[in-house]
């Protein structure tokens, strides 16, 4: 399975950006990666498995898997997998209000009808039978529903149910390293039409677990009979329900009314749709880079990049950095569980790659340094053995968090203005060297906690506030300061801007916060902003695989001159 949620995970951006049903708000791909999150380790119980899918699924398409791996993961051989898919396929079509032909209900359909005639006999044979079979059914959902068929798309959630399908049931023949990219397979279907017209919706998608109380006896259907595309399931008193609203504290307020609330999360479906425009037009060179950098997934899409996202864990769950919040990680550290970083698995690298050149002729790929991660080598290594044409032009930018984000941001927007893809890679070389970065960090013992400073130093240093500054240079991160207060910290800042910069320039300045994005903004922006009203001021979290390493409190700034921006 744990190939399966690579596969998805890879391809999620392509998932997001053909995600036009039942609304455009490109998101299926990360509402996938979050739900099947807990697919990735099943050395354990089924029954705790069930309980994690529970609280991690998100989305109409998260929530609908959720519940059709409920029964799956209890197939115990290859003998029972087909009444486990039938049971799942069950669940999964009566969990939803309203269930619909042409999406991820229809292929586990086609799933359950293939496995009760292949399944049983694992060979290479019908392995190609049962993913024949599966990639059939996908292409004819962009027949069925009037706005795919609109797009000229396939629906996300089942392109996504066959990524998670032909990974299974290739790693079953011990074929991880050889996959079909999606886009040979789908072709046209999925590309969004020049034709289709987004709709924008007004609302929320809210995904929450309540725990039943005792003896109560409304349904949930009755409590929220005026919202949209529910879904509903539960476990044992957990009940987790999935819906659209257009007024969301209401629907808390009534959820509140029938149990206790133990997640809630909601995304505003005006932003999403808005946001949504499938793939953009490809400048003469695409920009690729690490989500190391302190770009947001929103950022991303607007500039044109993709990010290449590695993985923070939190006590027990483990997901891209772009799916989380900074207040999920922030809030975790301070509460003191544990958090970690480390890198995608090589078969989710490589597919990724794979995707990307599926769709750009050329890539400039600006790779977190590689005295910070091991992503520059796996990229090289890539590229040496499927690259021949060298499609993939790959920077060791020796930067990472703000820096390597101001660079991706300045390149990427000289990509959309120059129809030169030589120009655009001499212009990232040479900009690299004019972007610059301090980072202000509050307190040792989170550096202490990732290896990178002794404990007794930071016991030490904390208890006599000591406050490191650091910078992300081609020899790691070098400390180039150090101070007690606050305050201390913002003079350093200035004094540093004040070296760069005059009053009246047009400097590109990046302000970066981990959980105190309020007193960033009160603090050092307005002030930046009456000192350099000309600049152009943006202010991002700084990256989390950064933030993980420093901790809460930290603060950044990253800038480049008026000349190189």
């Amino acid at each position: 399975m744990p190939v399966g949620v690579e596969r998805v995970a890879a391809w999620s951006k392509l998932l997001d950006h053909i995600n036009v049903f039942p609304i455009p708000d490109g998101d299926t791909g990360r509402n996938l990666v979050i739900t099947l999150a807990p697919l990735r380790r099943i050395d354990r119980d089924p029954q705790e498995i069930c309980r994690d899918l529970l609280f991690s699924a998100r989305g109409n398409a998260g929530n609908i898997a959720a519940r059709f791996f409920y029964d799956f993961i209890q197939a115990d051989s290859l003998d029972n997998l087909p009444k486990a898919i039938e049971q799942g396929r069950e669940q999964a079509w009566k969990t939803v209000g309203d269930p619909q032909p042409g999406t991820m209900l229809t292929f586990f359909d086609a799933l359950m009808d293939i496995s009760k005639q292949e399944i049983g006999k694992v060979c290479a044979a019908s392995v190609n039978r049962i993913i024949t079979h599966l990639e059939h059914a996908v292409l004819k959902t962009a027949e069925v529903q009037p706005v795919m068929k609109e797009a000229g798309i396939v629906d996300a959630g089942a392109l996504g149910m066959f990524l998670f399908f032909d990974g299974f049931f290739n790693a079953l023949l011990g074929q991880v390293d050889s996959f079909r990219p999606v886009t040979s397979i789908f072709g046209d279907n999925l590309k969004l039409s020049p034709s289709f017209k987004n709709r924008l919706t007004q609302g929320f998608c809210v995904d929450v677990v309540v725990r039943q109380q005792e003896g109560l006896k409304k349904s949930y259907r009755d409590i929220s009979s005026e919202e949209e595309n529910m879904v509903v399931f539960r476990d044992g008193d957990y009940v987790k329900i999935h819906l659209h609203t257009h007024d969301k504290e209401r629907t808390r307020e009534r959820m509140t009314a029938f149990g206790d609330i133990l997640r809630w999360s909601d995304d505003d479906l005006h932003k999403q749709t808005t946001a949504f425009s499938g793939f953009l037009k490809s400048p003469s060179i695409h920009i690729m880079t690490d989500a190391a950098a302190s770009i947001t997934r929103e950022d991303a899409q607007l500039l044109g990049i993709t990010l290449l996202d590695s993985y923070i864990t939190i006590y027990d769950t483990s997901l891209p950095e772009t799916c989380f919040t900074p207040f999920e990680v922030y809030d975790a550290m301070r509460k003191g569980i544990p958090v970690s970083t480390s890198q995608a698995p090589c078969v989710e690298r490589y597919q990724y790659y794979q995707g990307v050149f599926s769709f750009y002729p050329r890539v400039l790929y600006l790779c977190v340094g590689s005295v910070f991660s091991g992503n520059y080598y796996a990229a090289l290594k890539w590229k040496e053995e499927y690259d021949p044409e060298n499609q993939l032009v790959l920077m060791d930018t020796f930067t990472a968090s703000g820096r390597l984000g101001i660079l991706a941001t300045i390149t990427a927007r000289y990509a959309m203005e120059n129809d030169n893809p030589d120009d655009v890679i001499a212009f990232a070389h040479e900009a690299v060297q004019y972007c610059e970065e301090y980072i202000f960090i509050d307190k040792l013992k989170y550096l202490a906690a990732g290896g990178r400073l002794s404990k007794t130093g930071a016991f030490i240093g904390d208890m006599i506030h000591m406050k490191p500054i650091i910078s992300p240079q081609a020899d790691g991160a070098k400390r180039v300061g150090m101070v007690r207060t606050p305050d201390d910290q913002v003079r350093f800042a200035f004094q540093k801007l004040g070296q760069f910069f005059d009053p009246d320039s047009t400097a590109l300045i990046m302000l970066e916060y981990s959980d105190n994005r309020v007193w960033v903004e009160n603090r050092i922006a307005e002030e930046v902003a009456k000192r350099y009203p000309s600049a152009e001021l943006i202010i991002k979290p700084i990256s989390l695989t950064t933030g993980v390493h420093t901790g809460p409190g930290t603060w950044a700034v990253a800038f480049v001159p008026e000349q190189k921006k």
